[in-house]
This record gives C-alpha cells, sequence and structure tokens, in this order.
C-alpha cells in the first residue's frame, strides 16, 4: 500500500499494463527477441503516417509497461479505431529495426472502450 501511494502516475499505469498484458496471455514486449512471433498487448502512445521506401505507412509506438515497439502498417494511410490512448492486442513476428522492436502489418484486435 505505502509502494502505492509513494509511486508517481506513470509507474502505477506501467504496472496496471504489465497485469494487463498477463491476465491476456500475451508475452511482455521486454521480453520479445527478434525474428519471435508473439502475441502482445499494451496502449498506443503515438500514431504517424511515416513513408517507408516511397510506400505510405502508418506508424504507432505500442507499450506495455515494460517496454515498447513500433507497430507499422505498410501502405495504410489511416486505420479506423488507430488512435493515441487505444488499446490494442497485435500478432506477428518481431523484426529489430535501428535497435527497436518492429511489428510489420500484424493481425490485431481493438480492446473495448469501456476497459480503459
Amino acid at each position: 500500500m505505502l509502494d502505492r501511494l509513494s509511486s508517481s502516475q506513470e509507474d502505477l499505469e506501467s504496472e496496471e499494463l504489465r497485469e494487463d498484458a498477463e491476465t491476456a496471455g500475451c508475452i511482455k514486449i521486454g521480453d520479445c527477441h527478434d525474428r519471435q512471433i508473439v502475441t502482445v498487448t499494451g496502449t498506443l502512445r503515438t500514431v504517424t503516417l511515416r513513408p517507408r521506401a516511397g510506400v505510405p505507412a502508418l506508424e504507432a509506438e505500442l507499450f506495455d509497461g515494460s517496454a515498447a515497439l513500433d507497430v507499422v502498417w505498410l501502405g495504410r494511410r489511416s486505420i479506423v479505431g488507430i488512435e493515441p490512448g487505444r488499446k490494442l492486442i497485435a500478432s506477428g513476428r518481431i523484426s529489430m529495426s535501428r535497435g527497436r522492436r518492429v511489428l510489420f502489418n500484424p493481425k490485431y484486435e481493438l480492446r473495448p472502450l469501456g476497459r480503459e
């Protein structure tokens, strides 16, 4: 109880996200390795349109309390429901790009808004 009172809001939110990932049966992003097929869950921190090799790409940062990864949908300019603050579950093969974990064109499931 004392730990929760002395923790920052960011620490409490990170702990909640880690518990949510465990409850959903997903692997923690911090435990993911290159070329591993994973199912992860978390909250989208940022969503940007960033072309890759001349192709439009919707890029989002997914955070689960342990680490973050980039989720990239190639050939997409927008996807309904993909917005900062939204929770989702994503599945695919992790790759490493410039020292960051990336999921390209993952299967995904938007989490209900009422659970936030």
